[in-house]
This record gives structure tokens, sequence and C-alpha cells, in this order.
């Protein structure tokens, strides 16, 4: 490795445009010779310094516009940084660089170069669905059992064959086995033979294609690698092979290759991001010069101690520390609490706290491992009146797999409800197509009863082939076991059964798709959520409720997010959710990926921390339901690598929990709801409340279950002085009016926020 200038890389004189970076960046800009690893840690201004040094080449006649190669990871990015350089250069003439990510590029290069590979230029690229209808009557035509090897299965294998660069030919025998009992080169061979039938490709086509054009005819690739005179790629640390072999042929004459990224931030190894590649950049390219940004312009000394102290416990790395000139700001705040709805709750009262004060709402985010963690803070923001979005996925009840197990309970307790049955008559599969579903809604209509009822009384016709009408009498006839059981069972129960007998389980573990051990989390959450209800229609109710509670889209949000989906972004307070072993870091990833995956959940919460500005909070909880089941937890291990003199923590969980133990009888439950009192808003009581313990850092009221009383029979009852056209006042949307009332639910007509449906105890009424 060397660190001095390369040769004629200073101008004497500084341009505007590196006049205002810092002298790491300006370095990075000017020197323009040779192979440049520009290491950009979070919050260093990577962008400013790629997108000064690509106006830099242009102004000063090093390349035209059109000689310059500029690769990012998304069309965002890629809008960016031609509106940072057209303001640096105003309108630069001869066109523009070459811009944008690498598959619109390798889109572009293919247009040219179709027939090569067999298609012609005006190719068609499908998308997910017609792959997954292309594959099916692959497998089909293949006699192999769909449900055994399902099409997103083998969708799966393909794109990741693609990412790493293999073509049929090239797959060995442990990835010929993948598939079906060793047919996965056959399959792959057939699907790419069809696509070329169709005159198509799909996504990952685009850079296979043209990396298969630059090894066969390379007459092609010396065209290209004369053009590009300079290359620069942003986000190096996210390639995968493919797009590194790629990028690898075109640099190999010049050498002027400027790579920037951060290895401290690779994540996605699941989707084919090799951190190797850009660990490795000094021996692809021997005498790359290296640059460090550490000078971060975004987060609190504190923040970035933190974070510089936790990535240091990974051993394969380039070495860096992030520093800042800003002075002060508070220490990361690590809290220990009880349980998942506690951590709920605590964050929930910090965010109200933080609104007081002024915080903008749009400024705090909540970081979660998985998607399933965001059930507890959609229900808990929806009872105190915080609004939120979920960003880079659905609200817990609106995900698919949740709606799905949701139209299963509405059908068992209310037969008529059309809407959901049409959703699960055929999800899973059971060969019922549309023209049976058009059956079903003819008879209905004409008989005039419930999609239901109207199926199984078609069933019992000669109406429908012998096939489907044996499938709906046997779905039918589940749906009556089901129906009966809900009598007898809790609703968490019911839900594992019905998910168990109808096969969507097994739908979900064929699913060998990155997404359904997500989706599979999703269902035991909802699960666990269930268990707190003591009927399937007061749960059903639950839900409505908070499907009911619309936000404006004028109006400020908090953000919940996976931190995968934060990457890139930052937020004045960040809120760290659910560190503790086998939550983050995830068992599974570490079980499946061993030491390189453990690294990976490192870089994971090194990321989380850095999209802090001014206050990062992590929890971690003492006890979670996983699976239906309470298990006791400890700490994050990341928790301990947090350097010492840049955190602060609530020493006293350990101690809170001993004495709420040493306070239970043997006939109470250990696991009982935990809610704090909370000044300002109306408490329910009733027979369960019971003594006001104190953790060591507040005082709570807990709940307790009485000798064979279920947690729903606490509900709280509606209040008196509460009636219809009564003036009351909420906490978040100010004073309205009680236009209807059910149970201690209100649907009030606001002011100034329209009608919500909220529950009593957090309004007041108004003298």
């Amino acid at each position: 490795m060397t660190n001095a200038p390369a040769p004629h890389s200073h101008d004497d004189q500084v341009p505007p445009y590196a006049a205002r970076l810092n002298p790491p960046q300006r370095e990075a800009v000017l020197t323009t010779e040779g192979p440049v690893l520009m290491l950009a840690g979070a919050g260093t201004g990577k962008t400013a310094a790629l997108t000064a040094r690509l106006a830099h080449l242009v102004a000063t006649r090093r390349a035209w516009p059109s000689e310059i190669l500029c690769v990012t990871f998304t069309n965002k990015a890629a809008r960016e940084m031609r509106e940072r350089v057209a303001s640096h250069l105003g309108a630069p003439g001869e066109g523009m660089p070459w811009l944008g990510t690498f598959h619109s590029i390798c889109a572009k290069m293919l247009r040219r170069h179709a027939e090569l590979v067999g298609l012609e230029s005006n190719y068609t690229i499908i998308d997910t669905d017609d792959q997954l209808r292309l594959l099916k009557q692959l497998i089909a035509d293949n006699d192999l059992d769909e449900k055994r090897w399902p099409a997103r299965q083998l969708a799966g294998l393909i794109d990741r064959w693609k990412n790493r660069g293999l073509n049929p030919a090239d797959l060995d025998a442990v990835e010929n086995e993948s598939y079906a009992n060793g047919r996965g080169q056959a399959m792959y061979g057939l699907y790419q033979d069809r696509l070329k039938a169709l005159n198509a490709c799909d996504f990952g086509d685009l850079m296979l294609h043209v990396l298969n054009i630059f090894r066969k005819h390379t007459d092609v690739l010396a065209e290209y690698q004369q053009r590009f005179k300079y290359i620069l790629v942003d986000e190096y640390q996210d390639t995968n092979a493919v797009q590194y072999l790629w990028l690898r042929l075109l640099a190999q004459t010049r050498t002027n290759i400027c790579v920037v990224g951060d290895d401290d931030q690779s994540i996605y190894s699941w989707r084919g991001a090799e951190v190797a590649n850009i660990l490795r950049f000094e021996k692809d390219f021997p005498g790359a010069h290296v640059v460090r940004l550490e000078q971060n312009y975004r987060s609190t000394p504190h923040i970035l101690g933190a974070a510089s102290g936790l990535i240091q416990a990974n051993s394969d790395r380039h070495d860096k520390t992030l520093w800042t000139e800003v002075n002060g700001g508070d220490k990361v705040r690590v809290v220990g609490v009880w349980d998942a709805p506690e951590e709920a709750r605590r964050v929930g009262e910090e965010i109200e706290r933080l609104e007081g004060e002024g915080a903008p709402l749009d400024q705090v985010a909540i970081l979660v491992r998985a998607q399933y963690q965001t059930r507890e803070f959609e229900d808990r923001f929806i009872q105190i009146g915080i609004n939120y979005r979920i960003i880079g996925g659905f609200r817990f009840y609106e995900r698919a797999e949740i709606r799905d197990a949701l139209a299963y309970l509405r059908v068992i307790a209310q037969p008529q409800d059309d809407l959901a049955f049409e959703r699960i008559y055929n999800q899973p599969k059971r060969g019922l197509g549309s023209k049976t579903l058009e059956k079903m809604h003819q008879h209905a209509r004409r008989v005039g009863l419930p999609l239901a009822a109207a199926s199984l009384e078609l069933a019992d016709s000669d109406e429908l082939p012998k096939r489907a009408a044996n499938t709906i009498g046997g779905l039918m006839r589940q749906f009556l076991s089901w129906r009966q059981a809900s009598e007898e069972m809790t609703p968490a129960d019911l839900l594992r059964l019905v998910l168990d007998e109808s096969g969507y389980n097994d739908m979900l573990a064929n699913d060998r798709s990155p997404e359904s051990a997500g989706r599979a989390e999703n269902l035991s959450e909802l699960a666990r959520a269930m268990e707190e209800y003591e009927t399937l229609g007061d749960f059903l109710e639950h839900v409505s409720l908070v499907m009911d509670n619309d936000r404006g889209d004028e109006e400020e949000t908090v953000t919940i997010m996976t931190i995968h989906a934060a990457k890139g972004l930052e937020f004045d307070h960040v809120f760290c959710v659910g560190w503790e072993e086998g939550v983050f870091p995830s068992q599974r990833a570490i079980d499946e990926g061993g030491l390189a995956s453990l690294e990976e959940e490192r870089r994971l919460a090194y990321v989380a921390i850095t999209r802090a500005r001014r206050r990062c909070h992590i929890y971690h909880a003492a006890n979670r339901r996983i699976y239906g089941q309470w298990v006791s937890s400890i700490p994050s291990r990341f928790i301990e690598e947090l350097p010492e003199d840049h955190i602060e923590q609530e020493t006293t969980m350990t101690g809170g929990a001993s004495l709420w133990r040493a306070n239970w009888s043997e006939n109470e439950d250990p696991f009982a709801h935990v809610a704090a009192q909370r000044p300002g808003k109306a408490e329910k009581r009733g027979p369960g409340w019971q003594r006001a313990i104190s953790s060591g850092y507040e005082t709570k009221q807990v709940r307790v279950k009485e000798p064979g009383r279920s947690a729903a029979s606490f509900a709280a009852p509606p209040r008196p002085d509460i009636r219809i056209g009564a003036m009351v006042e909420h906490a978040k949307f100010g004073t309205g009016c009680v236009i209807d009332q059910e149970g201690n639910k209100l649907e009030i007509e606001f002011e100034n926020h329209g009608t919500k449906r909220v529950i009593d105890s957090f309004v007041k009424v108004v003298d």
C-alpha cells in the first residue's frame, strides 16, 4: 500500500469544487491517475468527494464526459450525482458520463451487442412474476412436483448463480444437487434456452450476458477499455462476484479506477455482496493509492466512539477511526427492560418526551433486526397516538402472510365474510383457479348465499369438476372443524392449528427463498400477539382498530425500519431495539454462516449506531416470547463490546428483575404484563391490579393474573364519565367530540385531525 500522492495528481491551483473539501477528500479528488481506494467511513462525505472527482476529470480536460464510467448502486444515487456534477460544471457539453447502476449500464451495453448472446436488440426484460410463471411451466414440463421443488426456490438459486457469474455449464456437482436431486444444472439451462426463444432476459442476465460477451469477444472488451479513460465506483463493498469480474475486465488496461466504500458497512452478503472485493483491491491493483476519509460530519463524539470501538472486534477489516470537530453530546444510552412490551412502552415514552421538547418526529427512527419486531411498537404507538411509518416493508398487519392468516380467522369467526374467503380459498394453492372462483360467485349471487356457503352447495352439485368439488368440500369441512375448535382453544392455539392443517406452514417450509424465514417469524409473532386476547372476536376487533388508524401524509411520523433498510439514512434520534443474543446477532445467521456471519452482524450493529446524529439509545430485554414460549435473554455480545467511556447504562435492570421475582407468590404469573404509571394519562384499574413495585429506576404498577382468570378478563370497562356528545381532549389529536362508543373504544371527530378511533383511557373530558 502506498499513501504518497500519485505523480501529476495535484494541480497548481485548487479548483472551487475541491476547495470546499477537507484534505483527505481533496487528495482523493486530485489524485487522478492509477487505482485509488477511497475508504470512506460513515458520514464522511464520500458522495461529495466522488462527485467532485468526476467534475475535476471533466473540468481539467482529462476526459470528455462520455469517456468516464461512473457506477452507483441505486438510481437515486445516480440522479443525485448528475445534479451535483451539473451544479459544478453547468452544461458540460460533449454528452454526459456513463453514469448509472450496474444493471442500467449493462442494459445499455447489451442493446448494442445482443446478437452475441443470441438475442435481438429489442429484447424484453422480464419481471419476477413472469420469471416464476416461466419456471412453473418448465417444472411441469419436466414432471417435477412444484410443491416439493417450488419455482421460487429455483428462481432464488438461478439469481444466486448469476450473481456469481456462473452459467449453466459452470455449475459444479454441489450446485447441481441443490435443486431436484441433481437437476439444477439442467433446469437452469432449459430456463436460459426458453428466455432466448422469447427474446427475453431476466434482471440477472443483464450483467451475466455482458460479462460473457467480454470474456468471449475480446474486440468488444477492448472497445470499452479504450472508451473509458476513468472508472468511478460507489459502494464498492456491496459488489457481488459478477460485478467485481465485470469491473476488473474493464479496468485492467488503463487501471484508472477509483472505488469508494467502507468494509465496515458491508451488510448485504445475503444478496451476494462480497466484502472480500474491497479488502483485496490493493492486490488486484498493485500500487493502489489509499485515501482514508475519517472526519465525520454527522454524529457526536460519543456515538462515533461507541461505533468505532464496537467494529474493532472484527478481524478482517481496514483500520480506520472516525472523528468529528463537533463537541459534547450525550453518551450512547444502553437500557435494560423486563420484556418486549416494556421495551415498546419505554421507547414510546422517550419519543413523547422528545416531542415535548420540540424534536420533530421525522427525525426519530426505531431500528429492528427483523421485521416481526415492529409489531409491539405499532400496537403501542396506536394506543398512545404516535404517528409512524414502516420503511422497507409493510405495516405488520398489512403483510401478505399476516393478511392470509387473518383471512382464515375472519372466515372462522364470520362465515359471511366473502372478501376473506376469496383471499384464501386457494392459498396455499389447491388447484382452484379463476374459473372455479367465477362459478362460485355466480352461484352465490343466484341463490343469495355467502360465498363460502354457496361454494359448499356448489361442491355437492355436478357444476364443478370432481377434483375441484372434492377440494372445496374438504376445505369447508376444515372450516367447520376450526369453528368448533375456536370454542375450546385459545385464539393463538387456533391460529397455529389453522396454519398447520391448511398447509400454510408446509408452503413456507418448502419455499427456499430468503423471505420465507421472515414470513414464518411474522406468523409466530402474530400468534404471540393473540395470546393476550381471550376470544377470537376480541383480537379481530383489535386488528380492525389498528388498521383503522390511518394518518395523513402531511403529518410527521416516527420511522420504523430494519437496520438493512436504514443504510445511507440518518436521524437525530435513533432507537436500536432487541439487542439480545439470538435476536441480534441473529442466531439463524450465525448458524448458517459462522464467524463470517457474526462479523457481518457486527457491521450491521455499526451501521445502526452511525445512523444517529444526536442521540442513540440501545435497548435489550431480559425476557422475550419466541415461537410462543417465554425465554430468558442475555444482552447482545455487541453491548459488551461498546467502550465504557462512550456509553451510559441503566444498571438497575438486574436488581429490579430480582426484586420482581422476589415479590411473586407461587400462584402469580411471573410474566404478567408490566405497565408504568404515566403522569397526565388516565390509568386502567381492575381487580387484577396489585402492589406497586420499584424496579430501581421507576415505579411500576404490576398487573397480576388471579387464579382461573385470563389476561383478557382484565380489560377496563367503559368510563362512566364519557357519553356520546361529550367533548374530550387527547394528548396527540387535541379536542374533539365523541360521536360513537363501543365498550372502551371511542370514535371521536377531532377539530384538526378528523375522525379517529381511540381507547377511552387516553382522553379526558373537557369541562
